[in-house]
């Protein structure tokens, strides 16, 4: 499974947004931004170290630790715990999605619901709250798996 869907040299989104807070970036940055802006998939730190090392080799997991960090308190990137034990990322999206999450192999499966959205903002108003944000995590194992089973 290829977790790149490019290899371009193009401003990324993350370097764009990177911009707009006034960010120093630096080569290094650079190609750590343009690997996570083009992961269809959520990389932990190693996953994305190893990505970036296959475009530079003098990229330091340290330094990738301290850039997924950096992007992290500037809003850029977003960091899930899918209960792996290891942080998981992607870049900030304007569109509000949710997160199944296969326990067996890890693929996060992004999803949106117009009846989950509408049942949970019915939930807080019967509870006297209005729902201002969420995160809704589903920890799933494929359906084939309980017909092996029985």
């Amino acid at each position: 499974m290829t977790a790149l869907k490019s290899t371009s040299s193009k401003v990324s989104s993350i370097e764009t947004r990177c911009a707009a807070t006034g960010m120093r970036m630096t080569e290094q940055r650079r190609v750590i931004a343009r690997v996570l802006a083009e992961a269809d998939d959520h990389p932990d730190v190693e996953e994305l170290y190893r990505r970036c090392v296959a475009i530079d080799d003098k990229i330091s997991i340290s330094t990738v630790y301290r850039t997924v960090k950096l992007f992290e308190d500037a809003g850029i990137i977003e960091r899930h715990d899918f209960r792996e034990g290891r942080a998981r990322y992607e870049t900030m999206s304007d569109a509000h999605h949710d997160h199944l999450i296969n326990l067996r192999d890890g693929t996060v499966i992004e999803f949106t619901s117009e009846a989950i959205e509408k049942l949970q903002a019915e939930v807080a108003a019967k509870l006297g709250y209005k729902l201002v944000d969420h995160r809704l995590e589903l920890y799933c194992v494929p359906l084939d798996e309980d017909k092996s089973e029985q």
